[in-house]
């Protein structure tokens, strides 16, 4: 089973990929976490400069990323919590906007949906990704509600920093994620559409599993 779950950033669609792939015995295939990984293998090997696309390329095609649990693992390196800093999070869609980077984590990410019952999540998963996905749902979520999340992530990792500048800068990813070329976020026709504000992880777990169990009769 292919399950596709799309939505913009801080609408809750890793927490419940997850809970998903452990309730059903499934694999959660984290593919924002890959382009987190290319992001933070360039700001490592070129700085905060992300305006050669070639180069950009060039470190994606280089770069192994491996999964073991929750954990993320890139060029044999656990990079879990490296790739969840803002300055990776600000870059991230520099490099997604990237065909060649795309086309590249595409290919491997459709490869491992051959052989395994997968749960994704992303931003273009159910429209290109896995566009036969056997259900595809969009989150989708007040932007203050989405900030305040966001936050209270940081906060708990001990980076503190103001709302109104993380509310700016999930506006923005928005803006480059719907606008980009290459793998926009939409929602595609066939998606179930959940607005997750002001409900509980498990309000919208128990809301997506109805759906899920139909799927599976």
């Amino acid at each position: 089973m292919q399950i596709a779950i799309d939505g913009p950033a801080g609408a809750g669609k890793s927490t419940i990929a997850k809970k998903i792939a452990a309730a059903y015995q499934m694999t959660y295939l984290d593919t924002g976490a890959m382009y987190r990984c290319i992001a933070h293998c360039v700001l490592n090997q070129m700085g905060d400069r992300f305006d050669n696309a070639a180069d950009i390329v060039k470190i994606a095609r280089g770069t192994v990323i491996r999964f073991e649990g929750n954990q993320v693992f890139c060029n044999d390196k656990d990079v879990t919590w490296e790739i969840r800093t803002p300055l990776v999070s600000r870059h991230t869609s520099d490099v997604a906007r990237i065909k060649e980077v795309r086309d590249l984590l595409v290919a491997q990410q459709r490869e491992y949906a051959k052989d395994h019952g997968v749960v994704m999540d992303g931003r273009d998963i159910g429209s290109v990704v896995l566009p036969e996905a056997d259900l595809k749902f969009f989150l989708d979520a007040d932007v203050l509600e989405r900030a305040q999340r966001r936050k209270k992530e940081l906060d708990e990792k001990g980076n503190g920093k103001a709302l109104e500048e993380i509310k700016n800068e999930i506006e923005d990813r928005d803006s480059n994620d719907k606008n980009r070329l290459e793998g926009p976020l939409v929602q595609v026709a066939d998606a179930i559409v959940i607005d997750t504000t002001g409900k509980s992880i498990e309000e919208v777990y128990e809301e997506m599993k109805i759906h899920i169990d139909e799927a599976c009769r």
